[in-house]
Protein backbone atom coordinates (compact mmCIF):
# COMPACT_ATOMS: atom_id res chain seq x y z
CA UNK A 1 0.00 0.00 0.00
CA UNK A 2 2.69 2.40 1.11
CA UNK A 3 4.61 1.65 -2.27
CA UNK A 4 1.42 2.43 -4.35
CA UNK A 5 1.34 5.98 -2.41
CA UNK A 6 4.86 6.62 -3.76
CA UNK A 7 4.38 5.32 -7.05
CA UNK A 8 1.91 7.92 -7.46
CA UNK A 9 3.71 10.98 -5.50
CA UNK A 10 7.02 11.15 -4.53
CA UNK A 11 6.88 10.76 -0.58
CA UNK A 12 10.38 11.41 2.10
CA UNK A 13 10.55 9.72 4.78
CA UNK A 14 9.55 12.48 6.92
CA UNK A 15 6.61 13.53 5.42
CA UNK A 16 5.80 9.47 4.91
CA UNK A 17 4.73 9.84 9.01
CA UNK A 18 1.96 11.72 8.59
CA UNK A 19 0.09 8.86 6.25
CA UNK A 20 -3.58 7.77 8.44
CA UNK A 21 -3.33 4.60 10.31
CA UNK A 22 0.03 4.97 11.52
CA UNK A 23 -1.23 4.89 15.47
CA UNK A 24 1.96 6.97 16.38
CA UNK A 25 1.21 10.43 15.35
CA UNK A 26 -1.64 10.18 18.48
CA UNK A 27 1.19 8.93 20.88
CA UNK A 28 3.49 12.26 19.16
CA UNK A 29 0.54 14.46 20.11
CA UNK A 30 0.44 12.97 23.74
CA UNK A 31 4.09 14.03 24.00
CA UNK A 32 3.73 17.25 22.63
CA UNK A 33 0.61 18.32 24.83
CA UNK A 34 2.71 16.47 27.92
CA UNK A 35 5.81 18.68 27.38
CA UNK A 36 3.66 21.79 27.20
CA UNK A 37 1.95 21.02 30.67
CA UNK A 38 5.33 20.41 31.96
CA UNK A 39 6.58 24.01 30.66
CA UNK A 40 3.08 25.89 31.89
CA UNK A 41 3.95 24.22 35.06
CA UNK A 42 7.58 24.84 35.44
CA UNK A 43 6.18 29.01 34.19
CA UNK A 44 3.99 29.01 36.76
CA UNK A 45 6.50 28.13 39.58
CA UNK A 46 9.60 30.60 38.27
CA UNK A 47 6.42 33.21 37.92
CA UNK A 48 6.98 33.54 34.43
CA UNK A 49 4.23 35.45 31.86
CA UNK A 50 5.22 36.00 28.52
CA UNK A 51 2.00 35.24 26.68
CA UNK A 52 -0.30 36.79 28.73
CA UNK A 53 -3.54 35.71 27.17
CA UNK A 54 -3.13 32.07 27.53
CA UNK A 55 -1.59 32.60 31.05
CA UNK A 56 -4.51 34.75 32.27
CA UNK A 57 -6.45 31.57 33.84
CA UNK A 58 -3.51 30.76 35.25
CA UNK A 59 -2.78 33.79 36.70
CA UNK A 60 -6.26 34.09 38.29
CA UNK A 61 -6.33 29.82 39.87
CA UNK A 62 -3.22 31.29 41.11
CA UNK A 63 -4.52 34.24 43.04
CA UNK A 64 -6.79 31.04 44.16
CA UNK A 65 -4.60 28.33 44.78
CA UNK A 66 -1.21 28.60 46.45
CA UNK A 67 1.56 28.66 43.26
CA UNK A 68 3.36 25.76 44.51
CA UNK A 69 0.33 23.88 44.10
CA UNK A 70 -0.79 24.97 40.84
CA UNK A 71 2.44 24.13 39.71
CA UNK A 72 2.79 21.03 40.91
CA UNK A 73 -1.08 19.92 39.58
CA UNK A 74 0.68 20.78 36.02
CA UNK A 75 3.88 19.21 36.16
CA UNK A 76 1.91 16.11 37.59
CA UNK A 77 -0.79 15.72 34.68
CA UNK A 78 2.26 17.11 32.07
CA UNK A 79 4.26 14.20 33.40
CA UNK A 80 1.89 11.16 33.04
CA UNK A 81 0.74 12.63 29.78
CA UNK A 82 4.11 12.31 28.31
CA UNK A 83 5.09 9.59 29.99
CA UNK A 84 1.97 7.96 28.50
CA UNK A 85 2.67 9.32 25.04
CA UNK A 86 6.54 8.02 25.04
CA UNK A 87 5.50 4.65 26.01
CA UNK A 88 3.37 4.55 23.36
CA UNK A 89 5.47 5.47 20.69
CA UNK A 90 8.48 3.47 21.79
CA UNK A 91 5.97 0.14 22.13
CA UNK A 92 4.87 0.77 18.66
CA UNK A 93 8.46 1.61 16.78
CA UNK A 94 9.44 -1.45 19.08
CA UNK A 95 6.85 -3.91 17.83
CA UNK A 96 7.92 -2.98 14.22
CA UNK A 97 11.28 -3.49 14.92
CA UNK A 98 11.74 -6.95 16.12
CA UNK A 99 9.14 -7.64 13.10
CA UNK A 100 11.29 -10.09 10.63
CA UNK A 101 11.89 -8.15 7.35
CA UNK A 102 13.99 -5.48 5.63
CA UNK A 103 11.42 -2.62 5.17
CA UNK A 104 12.21 0.61 7.01
CA UNK A 105 9.97 1.03 10.24
CA UNK A 106 7.83 3.28 8.60
CA UNK A 107 7.37 1.20 5.65
CA UNK A 108 6.24 -1.73 8.79
CA UNK A 109 3.95 0.72 10.38
CA UNK A 110 1.73 1.60 7.61
CA UNK A 111 1.20 -1.87 6.49
CA UNK A 112 0.53 -3.35 9.74
CA UNK A 113 -1.63 -0.83 10.45
CA UNK A 114 -3.66 -0.04 7.04
CA UNK A 115 -3.24 -3.86 6.47
CA UNK A 116 -4.88 -4.68 10.21
CA UNK A 117 -8.01 -3.14 9.23
CA UNK A 118 -8.47 -4.67 5.80
CA UNK A 119 -11.64 -6.45 4.39
CA UNK A 120 -12.02 -10.18 5.76
CA UNK A 121 -11.53 -12.64 3.31
CA UNK A 122 -11.83 -16.19 3.11
CA UNK A 123 -10.00 -17.67 -0.38
CA UNK A 124 -11.04 -21.45 -0.76
CA UNK A 125 -8.93 -23.39 -2.61
CA UNK A 126 -5.88 -25.70 -3.64
CA UNK A 127 -2.88 -26.36 -5.15
CA UNK A 128 -0.61 -23.94 -7.09
CA UNK A 129 -4.02 -21.65 -8.13
CA UNK A 130 -4.31 -20.96 -4.35
CA UNK A 131 -0.71 -19.82 -3.17
CA UNK A 132 -1.48 -18.10 -6.04
CA UNK A 133 -3.99 -15.48 -5.03
CA UNK A 134 -2.55 -15.57 -1.68
CA UNK A 135 0.52 -13.94 -2.34
CA UNK A 136 -1.48 -11.16 -4.41
CA UNK A 137 -4.18 -10.86 -1.53
CA UNK A 138 -1.98 -10.35 1.47
CA UNK A 139 -0.72 -6.74 -0.29
CA UNK A 140 -4.30 -5.47 0.57
CA UNK A 141 -5.05 -7.25 4.00
CA UNK A 142 -3.84 -9.04 7.27
CA UNK A 143 -7.17 -10.33 7.69
CA UNK A 144 -7.11 -13.50 5.46
CA UNK A 145 -8.28 -17.56 6.03
CA UNK A 146 -7.40 -19.75 3.21
CA UNK A 147 -9.14 -23.12 3.97
CA UNK A 148 -7.46 -26.22 1.86
CA UNK A 149 -8.54 -28.96 0.62
CA UNK A 150 -7.05 -32.58 1.89
CA UNK A 151 -8.10 -34.60 -0.78
CA UNK A 152 -4.29 -34.89 -1.74
CA UNK A 153 -3.27 -38.65 -2.40
CA UNK A 154 -0.18 -37.87 -4.88
CA UNK A 155 3.97 -37.10 -4.77
CA UNK A 156 5.41 -36.56 -1.02
CA UNK A 157 1.83 -35.57 0.56
CA UNK A 158 0.37 -39.01 -0.78
CA UNK A 159 3.80 -40.91 0.66
CA UNK A 160 2.97 -38.98 3.95
CA UNK A 161 -0.62 -39.55 3.97
CA UNK A 162 0.13 -43.28 3.54
CA UNK A 163 2.93 -44.15 5.77
CA UNK A 164 2.86 -41.70 8.62
CA UNK A 165 -1.27 -41.55 8.24
CA UNK A 166 -1.39 -37.56 8.68
CA UNK A 167 -3.65 -34.90 6.32
CA UNK A 168 -1.58 -34.02 3.33
CA UNK A 169 0.52 -31.15 4.02
CA UNK A 170 1.49 -30.19 0.64
CA UNK A 171 -1.18 -27.42 -0.30
CA UNK A 172 -0.99 -26.00 3.50
CA UNK A 173 2.84 -26.19 3.10
CA UNK A 174 2.52 -23.85 0.03
CA UNK A 175 -0.22 -21.67 1.64
CA UNK A 176 1.70 -20.97 4.93
CA UNK A 177 4.86 -19.88 2.43
CA UNK A 178 2.57 -17.96 0.16
CA UNK A 179 1.61 -16.11 3.57
CA UNK A 180 5.02 -15.54 4.76
CA UNK A 181 5.43 -11.66 5.68
CA UNK A 182 9.08 -11.93 3.73
CA UNK A 183 10.07 -13.85 0.96
CA UNK A 184 13.74 -15.05 3.14
CA UNK A 185 16.02 -17.86 3.73
CA UNK A 186 13.44 -19.42 6.25
CA UNK A 187 10.44 -19.74 3.66
CA UNK A 188 13.06 -20.83 0.78
CA UNK A 189 13.67 -23.49 3.47
CA UNK A 190 10.40 -24.62 3.91
CA UNK A 191 9.58 -24.70 0.21
CA UNK A 192 12.97 -26.83 -0.47
CA UNK A 193 12.96 -30.40 -2.35
CA UNK A 194 14.90 -32.44 -1.62
CA UNK A 195 16.64 -34.29 -5.06
CA UNK A 196 18.01 -37.09 -3.94
CA UNK A 197 18.31 -39.38 -0.97
CA UNK A 198 16.99 -43.04 -1.11
CA UNK A 199 13.79 -41.65 1.45
CA UNK A 200 13.95 -38.39 0.79
CA UNK A 201 13.80 -37.27 -2.66
CA UNK A 202 11.07 -35.90 -3.44
CA UNK A 203 9.96 -34.52 -0.18
CA UNK A 204 9.70 -30.98 0.53
CA UNK A 205 11.23 -29.83 4.16
CA UNK A 206 8.30 -27.84 4.97
CA UNK A 207 6.48 -31.19 4.42
CA UNK A 208 8.58 -33.54 6.74
CA UNK A 209 8.35 -30.17 9.16
CA UNK A 210 4.97 -30.48 9.27
CA UNK A 211 4.63 -34.13 9.62
CA UNK A 212 7.20 -33.75 12.41
CA UNK A 213 4.91 -31.05 14.25
CA UNK A 214 1.95 -33.09 13.68
CA UNK A 215 3.60 -36.09 15.28
CA UNK A 216 4.48 -33.45 18.27
CA UNK A 217 1.33 -31.89 18.90
CA UNK A 218 -0.54 -34.58 18.02
CA UNK A 219 -3.19 -32.50 16.20
CA UNK A 220 -2.36 -30.89 12.26
CA UNK A 221 -4.27 -27.77 13.03
CA UNK A 222 -1.71 -27.02 15.83
CA UNK A 223 1.22 -28.16 13.39
CA UNK A 224 -0.02 -25.40 10.99
CA UNK A 225 -0.07 -22.70 13.62
CA UNK A 226 3.11 -23.13 14.61
CA UNK A 227 4.24 -23.23 11.01
CA UNK A 228 2.69 -19.98 10.91
CA UNK A 229 4.57 -18.64 13.36
CA UNK A 230 8.04 -19.55 12.50
CA UNK A 231 7.26 -17.81 9.11
CA UNK A 232 5.24 -14.54 10.75
CA UNK A 233 2.52 -15.36 8.02
CA UNK A 234 -0.06 -12.72 6.86
CA UNK A 235 -3.20 -14.57 7.89
CA UNK A 236 -4.55 -18.12 8.92
CA UNK A 237 -4.38 -21.21 6.77
CA UNK A 238 -7.02 -24.07 7.38
CA UNK A 239 -7.54 -27.85 6.18
CA UNK A 240 -10.70 -27.81 5.13
CA UNK A 241 -11.45 -30.97 7.27
CA UNK A 242 -9.61 -33.00 9.87
CA UNK A 243 -11.06 -36.20 8.52
CA UNK A 244 -9.32 -38.79 5.95
CA UNK A 245 -11.03 -37.41 3.15
CA UNK A 246 -10.55 -39.22 -0.16
CA UNK A 247 -11.80 -38.18 -3.64
CA UNK A 248 -13.56 -40.44 -6.13
CA UNK A 249 -15.31 -39.58 -9.05
CA UNK A 250 -18.05 -41.00 -11.43
CA UNK A 251 -17.82 -40.38 -14.99
CA UNK A 252 -20.63 -40.28 -17.70
CA UNK A 253 -19.12 -43.41 -19.28
CA UNK A 254 -20.28 -45.36 -16.04
CA UNK A 255 -16.54 -45.31 -14.70
CA UNK A 256 -15.53 -44.60 -10.79
CA UNK A 257 -12.21 -43.98 -10.18
CA UNK A 258 -11.08 -43.54 -7.11
CA UNK A 259 -8.19 -41.48 -5.69
CA UNK A 260 -7.69 -37.33 -6.73
CA UNK A 261 -4.04 -38.67 -8.68
CA UNK A 262 -6.21 -41.00 -10.90
CA UNK A 263 -8.83 -38.76 -11.82
CA UNK A 264 -7.28 -36.67 -14.17
CA UNK A 265 -5.50 -39.54 -16.13
CA UNK A 266 -8.79 -41.83 -16.35
CA UNK A 267 -9.77 -38.96 -19.66
CA UNK A 268 -12.87 -39.04 -19.42
CA UNK A 269 -16.42 -36.53 -18.21
CA UNK A 270 -16.66 -36.46 -15.00
CA UNK A 271 -20.27 -36.45 -14.00
CA UNK A 272 -20.10 -35.90 -10.53
CA UNK A 273 -17.01 -35.77 -7.54
CA UNK A 274 -17.87 -37.56 -3.97
CA UNK A 275 -15.58 -38.46 -1.05
CA UNK A 276 -14.99 -40.90 0.79
CA UNK A 277 -16.13 -41.72 3.36
CA UNK A 278 -19.72 -40.00 2.38
CA UNK A 279 -19.68 -37.66 5.17
CA UNK A 280 -16.16 -35.38 6.34
CA UNK A 281 -16.88 -32.73 8.72
CA UNK A 282 -15.84 -29.44 8.15
CA UNK A 283 -13.13 -27.39 10.79
CA UNK A 284 -15.42 -25.28 13.00
CA UNK A 285 -12.88 -22.61 12.49
CA UNK A 286 -13.35 -22.64 8.75
CA UNK A 287 -17.46 -22.20 8.93
CA UNK A 288 -16.48 -19.71 11.48
CA UNK A 289 -14.26 -17.87 9.48
CA UNK A 290 -16.89 -17.83 6.34
CA UNK A 291 -19.42 -16.68 8.21
CA UNK A 292 -17.84 -13.63 9.43
CA UNK A 293 -16.07 -12.73 6.01
CA UNK A 294 -16.42 -9.42 3.85
CA UNK A 295 -15.50 -11.74 0.47
CA UNK A 296 -14.86 -15.19 -0.36
CA UNK A 297 -13.08 -16.30 -3.34
CA UNK A 298 -12.93 -19.78 -5.07
CA UNK A 299 -10.38 -20.99 -7.16
CA UNK A 300 -8.61 -20.51 -9.51
CA UNK A 301 -7.04 -24.06 -9.50
CA UNK A 302 -7.96 -27.39 -10.79
CA UNK A 303 -11.53 -27.72 -10.86
CA UNK A 304 -12.12 -30.86 -9.87
CA UNK A 305 -9.41 -31.68 -7.37
CA UNK A 306 -8.59 -28.23 -5.71
CA UNK A 307 -11.98 -26.17 -5.57
CA UNK A 308 -14.75 -28.70 -5.66
CA UNK A 309 -13.52 -31.04 -2.59
CA UNK A 310 -13.80 -27.65 -0.54
CA UNK A 311 -17.78 -28.09 -1.30
CA UNK A 312 -18.10 -31.46 -0.48
CA UNK A 313 -16.96 -31.55 3.15
CA UNK A 314 -20.38 -31.09 5.39
CA UNK A 315 -20.92 -27.65 6.08
CA UNK A 316 -19.15 -25.43 4.02
CA UNK A 317 -21.32 -24.93 1.17
CA UNK A 318 -24.64 -24.16 3.51
CA UNK A 319 -21.57 -21.72 5.62
CA UNK A 320 -21.22 -19.65 2.43
CA UNK A 321 -24.48 -19.77 1.28
CA UNK A 322 -25.40 -17.93 4.54
CA UNK A 323 -22.35 -15.81 4.52
CA UNK A 324 -23.39 -11.91 4.19
CA UNK A 325 -19.79 -11.76 1.94
CA UNK A 326 -19.42 -10.97 -1.80
CA UNK A 327 -18.86 -14.07 -3.40
CA UNK A 328 -16.30 -14.72 -6.81
CA UNK A 329 -15.31 -17.58 -8.50
CA UNK A 330 -11.76 -17.08 -10.08
CA UNK A 331 -11.67 -19.13 -13.38
CA UNK A 332 -9.52 -21.06 -15.30
CA UNK A 333 -7.42 -19.63 -18.30
CA UNK A 334 -7.12 -22.80 -19.96
CA UNK A 335 -8.83 -26.15 -19.84
CA UNK A 336 -7.18 -28.78 -17.72
CA UNK A 337 -6.91 -32.20 -19.94
CA UNK A 338 -8.38 -34.75 -17.92
CA UNK A 339 -10.57 -32.63 -15.70
CA UNK A 340 -12.31 -29.99 -17.58
CA UNK A 341 -11.38 -30.85 -21.53
CA UNK A 342 -13.81 -28.41 -23.46
CA UNK A 343 -14.69 -26.63 -20.75
CA UNK A 344 -16.31 -22.78 -21.07
CA UNK A 345 -16.77 -20.29 -18.63
CA UNK A 346 -20.77 -21.81 -17.61
CA UNK A 347 -19.39 -24.83 -17.28
CA UNK A 348 -17.23 -24.02 -14.72
CA UNK A 349 -19.61 -22.33 -12.53
CA UNK A 350 -22.28 -25.02 -13.49
CA UNK A 351 -19.81 -27.59 -12.02
CA UNK A 352 -19.63 -25.61 -8.80
CA UNK A 353 -23.34 -24.95 -8.27
CA UNK A 354 -24.59 -28.39 -9.30
CA UNK A 355 -21.96 -29.81 -6.08
CA UNK A 356 -23.17 -26.71 -4.30
CA UNK A 357 -26.50 -28.83 -4.59
CA UNK A 358 -28.06 -25.93 -6.54
CA UNK A 359 -27.08 -23.40 -3.78
CA UNK A 360 -26.03 -20.13 -5.54
CA UNK A 361 -22.29 -19.75 -3.88
CA UNK A 362 -20.90 -16.89 -6.23
CA UNK A 363 -22.06 -13.82 -7.00
CA UNK A 364 -19.27 -12.98 -9.93
CA UNK A 365 -17.34 -14.93 -12.28
CA UNK A 366 -13.82 -13.44 -12.80
CA UNK A 367 -11.96 -14.26 -16.28
CA UNK A 368 -8.54 -13.15 -17.86
CA UNK A 369 -9.70 -11.44 -21.75
CA UNK A 370 -6.67 -11.55 -23.41
CA UNK A 371 -3.89 -14.06 -24.31
CA UNK A 372 -0.23 -13.77 -25.46
CA UNK A 373 -0.04 -14.10 -29.42
CA UNK A 374 2.98 -16.38 -28.72
CA UNK A 375 0.77 -19.02 -27.23
CA UNK A 376 3.11 -22.09 -26.37
CA UNK A 377 2.48 -25.14 -29.13
CA UNK A 378 2.80 -26.98 -26.01
CA UNK A 379 -0.92 -26.74 -24.68
CA UNK A 380 -2.19 -28.09 -27.93
CA UNK A 381 -0.49 -31.00 -27.86
CA UNK A 382 -1.49 -31.85 -24.23
CA UNK A 383 -5.09 -31.05 -25.16
CA UNK A 384 -5.21 -27.44 -23.25
CA UNK A 385 -7.14 -24.63 -24.56
CA UNK A 386 -8.04 -21.22 -23.40
CA UNK A 387 -11.31 -21.14 -21.46
CA UNK A 388 -14.40 -19.86 -23.72
CA UNK A 389 -16.34 -17.11 -22.30
CA UNK A 390 -19.95 -18.08 -23.61
CA UNK A 391 -21.97 -15.11 -22.33
CA UNK A 392 -25.13 -17.09 -23.74
CA UNK A 393 -24.84 -19.26 -21.30
CA UNK A 394 -23.66 -17.25 -18.22
CA UNK A 395 -26.72 -15.26 -18.53
CA UNK A 396 -29.26 -17.67 -17.39
CA UNK A 397 -26.98 -18.72 -14.50
CA UNK A 398 -27.49 -14.97 -13.11
CA UNK A 399 -23.77 -14.43 -12.71
CA UNK A 400 -21.87 -11.65 -12.61
CA UNK A 401 -19.16 -11.40 -15.11
CA UNK A 402 -15.77 -9.56 -14.45
CA UNK A 403 -13.40 -9.86 -17.35
CA UNK A 404 -9.99 -8.19 -17.15
CA UNK A 405 -6.60 -8.92 -18.38
CA UNK A 406 -5.18 -11.80 -15.50
CA UNK A 407 -2.17 -13.02 -17.08
CA UNK A 408 1.54 -12.73 -16.79
CA UNK A 409 3.86 -11.41 -18.92
CA UNK A 410 6.70 -13.87 -20.49
CA UNK A 411 8.51 -14.49 -23.64
CA UNK A 412 7.65 -18.61 -23.59
CA UNK A 413 3.90 -17.53 -23.95
CA UNK A 414 2.95 -19.81 -21.02
CA UNK A 415 -0.55 -18.93 -19.56
CA UNK A 416 0.01 -18.19 -15.76
CA UNK A 417 -2.16 -15.94 -13.71
CA UNK A 418 -0.32 -12.87 -11.96
CA UNK A 419 -0.88 -12.44 -8.82
CA UNK A 420 -0.82 -9.10 -8.68
CA UNK A 421 -3.44 -8.50 -11.09
CA UNK A 422 -5.69 -11.34 -10.20
CA UNK A 423 -5.45 -9.76 -6.49
CA UNK A 424 -6.51 -5.95 -7.58
CA UNK A 425 -9.18 -7.32 -9.79
CA UNK A 426 -10.49 -9.31 -7.19
CA UNK A 427 -10.56 -6.76 -4.56
CA UNK A 428 -11.59 -4.02 -6.78
CA UNK A 429 -14.56 -5.54 -7.70
CA UNK A 430 -15.18 -6.27 -3.80
CA UNK A 431 -14.98 -2.74 -3.31
CA UNK A 432 -17.59 -1.52 -5.89
CA UNK A 433 -19.92 -4.26 -5.01
CA UNK A 434 -19.44 -3.27 -1.52
CA UNK A 435 -20.64 0.73 -2.62
CA UNK A 436 -23.66 -0.38 -5.00
CA UNK A 437 -25.42 -2.04 -1.87
CA UNK A 438 -25.17 1.04 0.66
Amino acid sequence: MLDELKNNVKVTKDVGWLLPGLEVKRWFFLIFIGSIMIVLGFMVLANVRPIYMTLEIIRKAALILPSNFLAAIFILIGSVIFFKGWQKTTLSIMDMDNKKGNGSILEKLYRRRKLNKGAKIVAIGGGTGLSMLLRGIKKYTNNITAIVTVGDDGGSSGRLREEMGILPPGDIRNCIAALADDEDLITELFQYRFKNGECLEGHSFGNLFLTALCAITGDMVRAVKESSNVLNIRGVVLPATLDDMKLAAKFEDGRTIHGESNIPEAHGKIKTLFTEPEHCHALPEAIAAIAEADLIILGPGSLYTSVIPNLLVDGIVEAIEQSKAKKIYVCNIMTQPGETDNYSVASHVNALIAHAKGKKIVNAVLVNDILPDNISEGYAKNGSIPVRLDMENIKPIGVEVVSQKLIQENREGLVRHSSHRVARAVYYWYRKASKDNK
